[in-house]
């Protein structure tokens, strides 16, 4: 069935009437992104943001949830623009829940 990525918008052949034969069944997802993804608002996603999401499994190794203003790091948790800090899609993932204020760059799909 034709629908869309609820993370993109991109086009995609959602199969939830035969879930093993849809496109997502062939990517192996580590542990913590499916237990990620039992938390969000997302419906159908294609493999790309699957891929994405699987990734920041990878960056929360490497780089761990800033609990200071200083343990920030610019375009790793925030970017600045128009002189205000602006919150990445990776620190909302961090944060371990989704707090549904509408974020430009809410990682759980939260959307009012």
């Amino acid at each position: 069935m034709k629908d869309v990525c609820s993370r993109c918008k991109k086009e995609i052949y959602c199969n939830t009437d035969d879930i093993e034969n849809c496109q997502c069944s062939t990517m192996k997802l580590k542990l913590s992104t499916k237990l990620f993804l039992k938390k969000t608002h997302y419906k159908c996603l294609c493999n790309d943001c699957l891929e994405k999401l699987d990734y920041f499994d990878v960056l929360n190794e490497q780089y761990k949830s800033p609990k200071t203003p200083s343990e920030f790091i610019e375009h790793i948790h925030y970017y600045i623009e128009n002189g205000l800090w602006v919150f990445t899609e990776f620190f909302h993932y961090q944060k371990g829940e989704c707090c549904k204020n509408n974020c430009r760059h809410c990682a759980y799909g939260y959307q009012r």
